[in-house]
């Protein structure tokens, strides 16, 4: 998740690593559980590893796949780091994994392509989140996506009501 929110907002970073976590609630969240439930019906949902992370389910075949689902492709680069993130835990593991990425609302799926470029990018990002989480938290800054945010109403409540 952590390295999924960096993309989108590094308020929203720091407050979910320090526990301060909004979203189980969220109307969004709600949202994209329920897609997930209605269009991939049989297969088994949200696949812990070891209490890191969460994936939306597993594809076994010839090849090893492991599945995101998300209810748009606006945050696309979000996904695509968050899947980086998967693919490089369990390919450091020893588990030969490909990933695909799934956006139902649109008929689209991508698969993810995760090679040694792409694994310098995620370390340089995974570095930039620990400065992030490590330091004071960072100051929110408005963006398009805060009024679809869990985390709106913390982040500028003394801006709520006044508009």
């Amino acid at each position: 998740m952590e390295v999924g929110y960096y993309f989108i907002c590094e308020t929203k970073l720091w407050l979910f690593h320090h526990n301060i976590q909004l979203e189980r609630e969220h109307e969004n969240v709600k949202i994209g559980k329920q897609i997930h439930e209605d269009r991939y019906p049989r297969v088994k949902k949200e696949v812990g590893i070891r209490n890191k992370m969460k994936l939306d389910f597993v594809e076994k075949g010839d090849q090893l796949y492991i599945h995101e689902v998300k209810k748009s492709n606006k945050m696309e680069k979000s996904h695509l780091f968050q899947m980086y993130f998967y693919l490089d835990y369990l390919q450091r593991h020893g588990v030969d994994v490909k990933g695909e990425l799934h956006y139902p609302l649109l008929n689209k799926k991508k698969e993810v392509e995760f090679g040694e470029k792409e694994r310098e990018e995620l370390q340089k990002v995974k570095d930039k989140i620990k400065k992030i989480v490590l330091g004071n938290i960072p100051e929110p800054k408005k963006k398009k996506i805060c009024g679809k945010c869990a985390y709106e109403e913390f982040c500028f409540s003394s801006e709520v009501g006044s508009t």
